[in-house]
């Protein structure tokens, strides 16, 4: 199936992803209304979303320049240390940006 993307098609391409995304988010919201939030399902939720974040992240120190690992260093080095996790990242962004202006 394709979808013409020169006029209507964008708006309908958009509305479509935004319907799934809608129906995702619910979905998870209607399904977890019938698991009871014990103790282990609340640490498998916390563990997971540390987990989603390093899968993001982790790839893009690995084959990301050196302006993308020294932003990560210094927002990882700067929450651990500042515990203030928006410091961290503007100076992260800033790295970033003198890095690449290097």
């Amino acid at each position: 199936m394709s979808i013409d993307t020169s006029e209507m098609g964008t708006l309908l391409l958009v509305i479509i992803m935004a319907v799934v995304t809608i129906a995702t988010r619910w979905g998870g919201v209607f399904i977890m209304s019938y698991i009871p939030i014990s103790q282990r399902v609340q640490q498998f939720i916390s563990a997971m979303s540390g987990s989603v974040l390093i899968a993001i992240i982790a790839p893009m120190f690995i084959k990301g320049d050196t302006g993308a690992q020294a932003a990560l260093l210094v927002t990882a080095v700067g929450t651990l240390v500042l515990k203030k996790p928006l410091l961290s990242i503007a100076a992260g962004i800033a790295m970033a940006a003198l890095m690449r202006q290097m």
